[in-house]
């Protein structure tokens, strides 16, 4: 059974939002493809119509700075990402999840706006850009628009995007000086590349006292999201005052966690969050002073 009938290869982010509506209800948009064709070869979706590869379009490929923020296309691939100075500097917790996708044959083809647009509550690329407080543009019927990244989520696999929408891109703020974020996963030893556990953090740091932090954790529910109760417990503490078992007590409070059987127990993951936390704040904190 073939994969489409029909596939066009569009050349500007106009081309493309112009086929969408066109095409309506029958189009579906591919970039690196890593979920969506195993998706439909394992018959978890129908075949598609008419295949709309966005690759192509310049726009959405690029990584530079727009008026004080850190702006990536939605088709740049992890490989580029991960390898990226300009994401290294203001995007680390980006830069680093990017890089621990897969492996190198998905990070060469796998896009961050596909990581996204699927949904999942932990897709490792997600979990960085929150954390970053990232946001999303968006290209639609009534022109462009920008989301926060948190409210881009409805439930696993489901977002507000409709069929006519395209992510275009990622603004994140620029990093200045005294802010920092890390990321760090929990995965099978045997080589399976998926995420057990994925957090995220960024902070800005004043004479040795959490000024601002943000953290993220996935996956803790059905939607990828931040902790914000561990942010408030966080802010206004120096390094000397957190007492890591009490953070751990509000992200086993306030996280779903869940078991999978091709994963981890749910009970596995809230043995590692408190180690997998520790660590990740301090390489944040540490970056902070840098």
């Amino acid at each position: 059974m073939p994969i489409w009938k029909t596939f066009s290869t569009p050349e500007s982010i106009a081309e493309a939002s112009y086929l969408l509506k066109d095409k309506a209800g029958s189009a579906c948009l591919i970039a690196g493809g890593t979920d969506l064709l195993l998706d439909i070869q394992q018959n978890r979706c129908e075949p598609v119509d008419f295949m709309i590869d966005i690759t192509g379009i310049p726009e959405l490929n690029k990584i530079e700075i727009r008026e004080g923020y850190l702006f990536i296309g939605s088709a740049a691939t992890m490989r580029i990402i991960s390898n990226s100075p300009l994401v290294g500097k203001n995007a680390f917790s980006l830069y680093q999840a990017c890089g621990m996708i897969g492996g190198p044959q998905v990070r060469n083809v796998a896009t961050l706006g596909g990581n996204v647009a699927h949904g999942l509550p932990a897709a490792d690329g997600t979990i960085g850009l929150l954390a970053l407080d990232a946001q999303v543009e968006i290209a639609g019927l009534n022109g462009f628009r920008r989301v926060p990244i948190d409210q881009l989520f409805i439930c696993p696999g489901k977002t507000h995007l409709s069929d006519t929408d395209l992510i275009t891109g990622f603004y994140i703020p620029v990093a200045t000086p005294h802010q920092a974020s890390a990321f760090g996963r929990v995965m099978r030893p045997q080589g399976v590349a998926l995420p057990i556990l994925n957090l995220s953090v960024w902070l800005e740091k004043k004479i040795e006292i959490v000024q601002k932090i943000r953290v993220a954790i996935g996956p803790s529910g059905p939607v990828p999201k931040r902790i914000t109760q561990v942010e408030d417990f966080l802010t206004g503490k120096s390094l000397a005052d957190i007492n890591f078992d009490e953070v751990n007590d509000i992200l086993r409070s306030t996280n779903s966690f869940r078991t999978s059987p091709r994963r981890a127990s749910a009970e596995y993951r809230y043995l590692v969050c408190k180690d997998l936390f520790a660590d990740v704040f301090k390489k944040a904190w540490v970056s902070a002073a840098e």
